[in-house]
């Protein structure tokens, strides 16, 4: 069964193998208001821990979001591109971002569970 962790950014990652899905959490997008563009990365792309890796934009104003972890782009949620509101009814299931192939499956081991991330946006 797959796990999901949180970082403090508010993105979710659910690790299924060596792959994992990446989508920013429910709380941020209620935080950032009605998405209107997603801006996803290059499937092939490297990515590293802490990187900037998609852009999505509300009507309140643009942000980054960032690789929980090391890895490469496996797959993108083609979706987004004329949908970005799933994000928004959907966020940590058919709003997902992008997949990726994880370079060290244990970097999630520092990111938070549901329990961690419920209270730091209590």
């Amino acid at each position: 069964m797959s796990k999901v962790y949180y970082t403090e950014d508010h993105e979710w990652i659910r690790v299924e193998g060596d792959e994992a899905i990446i989508g920013i959490t429910n709380h941020a997008q209620e935080q950032l208001g009605d998405l209107v563009f997603v801006e996803l990365p290059e499937v092939g792309r490297k990515v590293s821990k802490g990187d900037a890796a998609i852009v999505v934009e509300s009507v309140k104003a643009a942000s980054d979001v960032y690789a929980p972890v090391d890895g490469e782009i496996s797959a993108i949620n083609d979706s987004l591109e004329g949908e970005p509101g799933l994000v928004n009814s959907s966020a940590e299931k058919d709003g997902w971002l992008v997949k990726m192939r994880l370079d060290d499956a244990s970097q999630v081991e520092s990111l938070m569970d549901e329990a961690a991330y419920l209270a730091l946006v209590g």
